[in-house]
C-alpha cells in the first residue's frame, strides 16, 4: 500500500537532523522548511512509489526534502506543462532543480518545448534547469537523436556569458555532457567550446576552457586541436 504524504513527511523529519542542514547550508542548499535528509535516502524511501497525486501533496508541502522526494515519486506521463511552469518557478537551490529535472523533467511529454524557453528566462534557477535538462537528457534521452540535440549548441553559446554561479556551472555540464556521451556530437561540442572561448566573459572563458581540458583528456589533445571552432 502506498504511503501517504504525511506518513512519508514523518518519515522524511525522523531521519533528519540540524547538524545535517547546517552542512547542506554550507554547500548552498537551501529553501523551505529543511530537514537535513540526504538524498541517498530521499532515493530509498522513494523506491517503488510511483504517485501523481501524491507527488503534488509533497510537493505542495513546501518542505526541502519533500519536494525533492515529489520529483523522484511523480509519474512523467501524467505531469503537464503547467505544473512544470509552476515548479521551476519556485527552485530555490541547485538541488532540487537538479533532481527535479534530472528524474521527472527530462522524461515528459513538455521536455524539448521548456528548454529553449527557459534557456533565455532571466531567473537564475530557470535558466539552470534548462541546461541541467540538456546534460541529463545527453546521458538518459537516448531516443532523442542527435539532430535534435545539436540545436542546443547555440543556446549554450547565448549563455556562456551569464556570470551567475549556478548558471555558468549548469551550462558547463550541458556542453561537456553533449561532447562525452553524444559520440556523433563530439566534434561540435569541441567547436562549441572554441568559440565560447572567444568570448569575452570571465564565465564563458572558464565554461570553454574546463570543457576543452576535459575533452583532452578524455579524446586526446590532437583530436581537440584538429577540431576547428
Amino acid at each position: 500500500m502506498t504511503p501517504t504524504c504525511d506518513e512519508l513527511i514523518a518519515r522524511l523529519r525522523a531521519m533528519g537532523t540540524p547538524e545535517n542542514v547546517a552542512g547542506q547550508q554550507r554547500f548552498a542548499i537551501r529553501g523551505g522548511e529543511q530537514l537535513g535528509v540526504s538524498v541517498t535516502d530521499i532515493r530509498r524511501l522513494a523506491r517503488g512509489i510511483h504517485d501523481h497525486e501524491l507527488a503534488q501533496q509533497l510537493w505542495n508541502s513546501g518542505i526541502h526534502e519533500a519536494q525533492i522526494l515529489a520529483a523522484l515519486v511523480d509519474e512523467p506521463a501524467k505531469v503537464t506543462l503547467e505544473q512544470m511552469e509552476s515548479w521551476v518557478s519556485q527552485f530555490e537551490s541547485w538541488d532540487i532543480c537538479d533532481e527535479t529535472t534530472d528524474e521527472l523533467f527530462i522524461h515528459t511529454a513538455y521536455c524539448e518545448q521548456v528548454i529553449p524557453l527557459w534557456a533565455t528566462r532571466e531567473d537564475e534557477f530557470v535558466r539552470r534547469a534548462a541546461f541541467a535538462m540538456i546534460a541529463a537528457l545527453s546521458i538518459h534521452r537516448k531516443d532523442l537523436p542527435d539532430v535534435k540535440v545539436k540545436s542546443y549548441f547555440p543556446l549554450i553559446e547565448a549563455a556562456a556569458g551569464d556570470e551567475r554561479n549556478f548558471v555558468k556551472k549548469a551550462v558547463n555540464w550541458a556542453l561537456r555532457n553533449l561532447g562525452k556521451f553524444r559520440p556523433g556530437l563530439r566534434a561540435d561540442a569541441v567547436a562549441c567550446a572554441k568559440r565560447i572561448l572567444l568570448q569575452s566573459s570571465k564565465s564563458a572563458r572558464w565554461i570553454a576552457s574546463d570543457a576543452l581540458k576535459e575533452f583532452e583528456t578524455k579524446f586526446g589533445s590532437d583530436y581537440v586541436a584538429a577540431i576547428k571552432g
